[in-house]
């Protein structure tokens, strides 16, 4: 059937590359005004944009042979449309030195097959932070209905979309992927609840990496509000971006801890990031109980601080059976999963070809058309035909020839895909 006449571009900052309080200087703003600038890239016609505390990925439709674009075959066209989208990136962000100048580092660009791959684990939830997570499949419905009512998604991306959303719906539902999800940040929140419970008090989260994020997830879906730092105010900042709390320094969130009532400590430090000694003199003043919830890996708490009036301190051993037993079952089912994936694949790749197909059988059927009618009429001259009933039976029986010949060309293509 010949190469599409566009590709599908996938381009991507993820958590998988780089931390996720940077993620938000690569976030937009209005996705519907970032949707409309990427498609007013020459030889861009389609947009769809998935962003979340985790992601913020482009989909976009680039047509490979549009008035003097190079071609996006050749290696020279392909660099000037990823050239194009970094330049349009860019202005859409505010992004500091140091991103700008790692740009080519860290954006990820995948094209067709890769992007239907992509697009189907991300669905399923093999992407998320939390493997299958729920909530990225409503994300992903979101983007696709934002999109269309932008006007920046066409039959290419709403199909790709459609297809994509079915398949992994199915698959989740026959493999149970997502049953019951639980994210390390549930189990922390539901234990505080139990012991010392958690509405009404002044929360801190310490940390800004993928278990502090399960964390903030987490406070935000009970609406629970709390602050949140980190060893530069930078990194608090940018996690607050995106994921809710308030940034504070952490010099003093060590002077002022008397006035936390739970604390969740979420950080990858390999030493005690909170001992004895720092919270002597703040503890000195403490009126009422202090629960820490420290569920960091290695642990970042100095159990001596447990000597404090009041306090009570949990390590993640203590709290993370059910999770850990959550996060096997999981993983017994990714092989599942993946098999079933690997062969929807080659289907969607089949049925994005005919989109390919059709266009070009509709411009054969005009030509077609417009040349029935020219030898109808020259056949029914030299006929000398006058009846109009004879006439209406000559012209159907030309139209059913014209359109049984033209239908070819997109039921063999079909035929071929539904036999995959």
């Amino acid at each position: 059937m010949g190469e599409n006449n566009f590709d599908i571009i996938n381009a991507r900052i993820t958590f998988k590359n780089i931390p996720i309080h940077k993620i938000g200087s690569f976030s937009f703003k209005d996705l519907t005004t970032a949707c409309e600038t990427f498609t007013k890239i020459s030889d861009v016609s389609e947009c769809v944009i998935i962003q979340n505390a985790f992601r913020v990925e482009v989909i976009m439709v680039i047509n490979l042979e549009k008035g003097d674009v190079p071609d996006a075959r050749r290696s020279e066209g392909k660099n000037l449309t990823i050239n194009r989208i970094k330049k349009t990136w860019e202005s859409l962000t505010e992004l500091d030195a140091y991103d700008l100048d790692h740009f080519d580092q860290t954006l990820e660009v995948y094209r067709n097959v890769d992007v239907y791959l992509h697009l189907l684990r991300l669905a399923t939830g093999l992407d998320s932070i939390v493997v299958g997570r729920e909530e990225i499949l409503d994300e992903i419905k979101e983007s696709i209905s934002n999109a269309k009512q932008a006007k920046t998604a066409g039959k290419v991306l709403d199909k790709l979309f459609d297809s994509s959303i079915r398949i992994a719906s199915r698959i989740r539902d026959s493999t149970g992927i997502s049953k019951g999800t639980i994210s390390l940040g549930d189990i922390a929140i539901k234990t505080v609840e139990e012991k010392t419970g958690i509405s009404g008090k002044h929360v801190l989260l310490i940390g800004t990496g993928e278990t502090a994020a399960m964390v903030a997830t987490s406070l935000n879906k009970k609406n629970i509000t709390f602050d949140v730092t980190s060893m530069t105010i930078e990194r608090a900042t940018g996690f607050s971006k995106i994921l809710g709390g308030k940034p504070v320094q952490f010099e003093d969130v060590l002077s002022g801890f008397d006035k936390f009532d739970i604390v969740f400590v979420a950080t990858t430090a390999d030493y005690f990031l909170i001992n004895y000694d720092k919270l002597k003199m703040a503890m000195q003043n403490k009126k009422k109980g202090t629960m820490i919830l420290d569920i960091s890996d290695p642990r970042a708490v100095d159990e001596k601080v447990s000597t404090f009036p009041g306090m009570k301190l949990m390590f993640r051993d203590q709290v993370s059976e059910m999770y850990e037993e959550d996060v096997q079952a999981r993983k017994g089912k990714v092989p599942a999963v993946e098999e079933m994936i690997s062969k929807e694949v080659p289907i969607i790749e089949a049925t994005m070809k005919r989109l390919h197909a059709e266009p070009l059988v509709k411009d054969v059927a005009v030509t077609v058309d417009s040349l029935r009618k020219k030898e109808l009429e020259k056949a029914l001259q030299m006929l000398g035909e006058t009846d109009e009933k004879k006439i209406k039976i000559i012209e159907e029986l030309t139209k059913a020839v014209v359109e049984k010949i033209v239908s070819v060309p997109v039921n063999n293509p079909k035929k071929a895909s539904d036999q995959k």
